[in-house]
């Protein structure tokens, strides 16, 4: 690994970028934070929405090495909602909203799927994927974490996201784990990504 790698993660949420430095500083991996908006596609296609999104990011960076994620929350009763939406949804209805949609419904079950595009220069892309299983709770319980979080406990815990230490959050969530998946991949320095046309 050359020590001047440097990653950055491309995100407008700072809490977003801080636990996924801390997945970074494990593997001794330079994450750096930058928030660039970038115009979106309307598609319920996540990957679709980070692909355009990774292309446009590109044309701005140019060959410098980045990353960005996108993440979403999908509700088995509610068919899938809110999915791709999860960010324009919690805006507007936010963990409240959701909860009341869900009044009265036994049917808890939901998963977070996020995923992430490695941007290697001239062109190179490679796509990751992570998917966590996990339940809505009855109430907002915990005051820590951002979004849904502190209505969402990730199978094998009987806390939310909301109520763990961002440490304890990166072992259970799909970020923390999506994250450590890139490193990985960096550090085996297989990169073989794809390059996509369009």
């Amino acid at each position: 690994m050359n020590e001047i790698d440097e990653y950055l993660f491309v995100t407008g949420n700072k809490d977003k970028y801080l636990e996924a430095k801390k997945v970074f500083d494990k593997y001794n991996l330079k994450l750096i934070h930058v928030d660039i908006s970038v115009d979106e596609i309307q598609s319920n296609s996540m990957s679709e929405v980070l692909i355009w999104k990774g292309f446009e990011i590109s044309k701005i960076l140019g060959d410098q090495k980045f990353i960005v994620e996108d993440t979403g929350l999908f509700i088995e009763v509610l068919n899938g909602f809110p999915g791709v939406y999860s960010s324009y949804v919690f805006k507007t209805i936010g963990c409240e909203g959701i909860l009341k949609l869900m009044e009265g419904v036994d049917n808890r079950a939901a998963y977070f799927l996020s995923y992430g595009m490695l941007y290697l220069g001239e062109g190179v892309f490679k796509m990751f994927k992570v998917k966590v299983d996990g339940h809505i709770t009855r109430e907002i319980r915990g005051s820590n974490g951002f979004g849904f979080d502190p209505i969402f406990i990730p199978d094998g815990s009987k806390h939310t996201y909301a109520e763990m230490s961002v440490d304890v959050k990166n072992r259970y969530s799909h970020r923390g784990k999506l994250f450590n998946i890139i490193a990985e991949y960096i550090l085996s320095r297989g990169i073989v990504g794809e390059k996509i046309e369009r």
